[in-house]
C-alpha cells in the first residue's frame, strides 16, 4: 500500500506537471480527442490481442491491491511469530490452532496450517517455497503486461502523429486542413508518451516493487515458521528472526525469555478481559 507521503507527493506533481499546460499561451492547443482515442484504442486494442481478458482483469485487480492493500511490516511479522512460539512452548502445537483464526496474513495462516499437520521440514520448506515461486512467475505476468501496455501507448502516439501528417499532405494548398491536421500531429506523441510513461510504467513498478516487499515477507514467515518447529527456545527463535530485519527495525534492548514470557501473560489477559 502507498504511504500518505506517497499520494501526497504523487498528487503535488502531477499537479504541477498539469498546470505546466494550462500556463501556456493556449491550453486548448493541448485538448484533442481524435489523438487521445487513437492512443487509447490502440493501446487497448493490441492488449486485448495479446493477453486474454481474464489476465488483464486480474492484472487491473493486483495493481489495484498494490496501491490499497497494506503490507504487513516485518518488524510486525516477528513479533506475532514471536508470540506463537510462546504460545506453543506454553500450551503445545495445537494452541497454534486458536491463533491461526486471528491472523490475517494468509502466508502465514497457511505455513501454521502446514506446521499443525505435522509435516516435516523439508516438506514444509518445499511446499511454502513452491507457493512463493508460483506467487512470484503470476506477479511478474501481471507486472509484463503493463510494461508491455507501456511500450505499445508510445507507438500509438507515433502511429496518431503519422495520420496527422497523411492529413496535412493531403492539404497542402489549403491552410485550414493543415491547421486543423496539426494538432493531432503533435498531441497524439504527447499522450502516448505520458500515458506509458506516467500511467502503465509506474503501475508496472509498483507491483514489482510490492512483489519484492511481498517476497521478503514470505521468506521471512517460511524460515520463521520452520526454526519455529526446529528450535523450542522462543529467545534463540526471537534471535533468529531479527536477522531479517534492517538494523533500525531491531529492538534497541534485547528481550530476555522473562519478558517474553510476560508479555504473552499480558496478551493472555487482554483476551480473557476482551
Amino acid at each position: 500500500m502507498m504511504s500518505k507521503l506517497n499520494w501526497v507527493a504523487g498528487i503535488l506533481f502531477t499537479l504541477i506537471f498539469a498546470s505546466s499546460f494550462v500556463m501556456t499561451e493556449n491550453p486548448s492547443l493541448f485538448m484533442n480527442g481524435l489523438g487521445l482515442a487513437i492512443v487509447v484504442s490502440g493501446t487497448l486494442g493490441a492488449m486485448f490481442f495479446s493477453y486474454p481478458s481474464s489476465d488483464i482483469s486480474a492484472a487491473i485487480r493486483v495493481a489495484r491491491n498494490t496501491y490499497l492493500v497494506k503490507t504487513p511490516s516485518a518488524d510486525l511479522l516477528v513479533n506475532t511469530m514471536m508470540d506463537l512460539a510462546v504460545q506453543r512452548q506454553h500450551h503445545g502445537i495445537l494452541a497454534l490452532e486458536d491463533a491461526e483464526t486471528d491472523i490475517n496474513v494468509s502466508f502465514l495462516k497457511r505455513a501454521l496450517s502446514l506446521l499443525i499437520d505435522g509435516y516435516k521440514t523439508e516438506e514444509l520448506r518445499d511446499i511454502l517455497y513452491t507457493e512463493m515461486y508460483y506467487f512470484k512467475q503470476r506477479r511478474k505476468h501481471n507486472e509484463r503486461l503493463f510494461r508491455h501496455a507501456g511500450h505499445l501507448a508510445p507507438a500509438f502516439g507515433v502511429a496518431g502523429s503519422v495520420i496527422g501528417l497523411i492529413a496535412m499532405l493531403s492539404g497542402i494548398g489549403d491552410p485550414e486542413v493543415i491547421i486543423r491536421s496539426i494538432p493531432l500531429a503533435l498531441t497524439s506523441t504527447l499522450y502516448g508518451i505520458v500515458l506509458g510513461n506516467f500511467v502503465f510504467i509506474p503501475i508496472a513498478e509498483n507491483i514489482y516493487a510490492k512483489t519484492q516487499r511481498e517476497l521478503l515477507m514470505q521468506k521471512l514467515v517460511t524460515d520463521g515458521v520452520i526454526a519455529m518447529q526446529k528450535e523450542p527456545s522462543p529467545y534463540r527463535l526471537t534471535k533468529k528472526l531479527e536477522s531479517f530485519l534492517t538494523p533500525a527495525e531491531r529492538p534497541g534492548n534485547d528481550k530476555t525469555f522473562e519478558e517474553i514470557r510476560e508479555h504473552f501473560k499480558r496478551l493472555q489477559l487482554e483476551e480473557e478481559k476482551a
